[in-house]
């Protein structure tokens, strides 16, 4: 199953490089396209659960580290909650 990183640009400037067990993510996000917050959070649940079921599919048991991923994605989104307009960047795919 091939798995890639990606990296993420928050709106303090700041940079996470993220996992994924599956290609999926190509389905859901473009380098260099910026994402409202709501919209990079639905997209990066529906992505990373995806890709978990396609680990579940395969091997049996669903993937703790795309669900980790998640979870930090969504801790990290929660600081700029209360930003206005708050934008999120994919900055690039690396397979």
């Amino acid at each position: 199953m091939p798995e890639m990183r990606f990296r993420v640009r928050w709106p303090d400037q700041s940079e996470t490089l993220c996992y994924s067990p599956s290609l999926i993510i190509k389905d859901y996000f473009n380098p260099g396209d910026s994402y409202e917050l709501a919209d990079f959070l639905t997209r990066s649940r529906e992505a990373l659960n995806i890709a978990s079921e396609r680990v579940r599919r395969k091997f049996g048991f669903t993937c703790s580290s795309a669900m980790n991923q998640l979870e930090e994605i969504e801790t990290i989104a929660a600081r700029f909650s209360d930003t206005a307009n708050a934008q999120i960047v994919l900055e690039e795919f690396i397979e």
